[in-house]
């Protein structure tokens, strides 16, 4: 018989809720595979670097913003409410001219993913082949590995740009 103080849910590894919540949680706090996340990539990021612009490349806060807005938006879907995020307003941030600003957007950034996937690791396993707010949008799995893949997909662009910013400062 389990102990009353162990959750059978988090600790068993093959509850699937419970991977993807893990690989939700190292995309955006560390020890996952690829060993990049954002936390560690922006913990030295000022404010000033995160709001400048590189090429005609997306500033880093407004990736970081992106990122969060499709977390977000899962995160609602998970509490109950409907999916009603927008792809055209994914990139707009509010203004950050303060470091206050970027702490604001990176607090709301790791409150979202830890949010999210402490609801993600409590789902039953059988939910995550339902319909994900409709039919359009797949199944839980498909949406819920796709944000994890779309985050990757955009830490490696904000990895790039801080090595550009940090390679035009020696430069200076």
């Amino acid at each position: 018989m389990l102990s009353k103080h162990i959750d059978p849910i988090k600790n068993d590894p093959m509850h699937t809720p419970t991977q993807i919540a893990k690989h939700l949680r190292e995309i955006h706090f560390g020890v996952n595979w690829t060993w990049s996340n954002l936390k560690d990539n922006l913990a030295d990021v000022s404010w000033q670097q995160a709001t400048t612009k590189v090429h005609d490349f997306n500033t880093i806060a407004a990736l970081v913003y992106h990122i969060n807005y499709f977390v977000a938006a899962v995160l609602k879907v998970l509490q109950g409410g409907p999916l009603d995020a927008k792809d055209i307003y994914s990139f707009d941030h509010p203004p950050i001219q303060s470091q206050e600003d970027w702490q604001k957007l990176l607090d709301k950034t790791w409150a979202d993913a830890e949010n999210a996937a402490k609801l993600i690791e409590q789902m039953p396993e059988e939910n995550l082949w339902e319909t994900f707010s409709e039919e359009k949008y797949g199944n839980y799995y498909r949406n819920l590995h796709g944000i994890i893949e779309h985050s990757h997909y955009h830490l490696g662009q904000i990895v790039l740009i801080k090595k550009i910013l940090q390679h035009q400062a020696t430069e200076n």
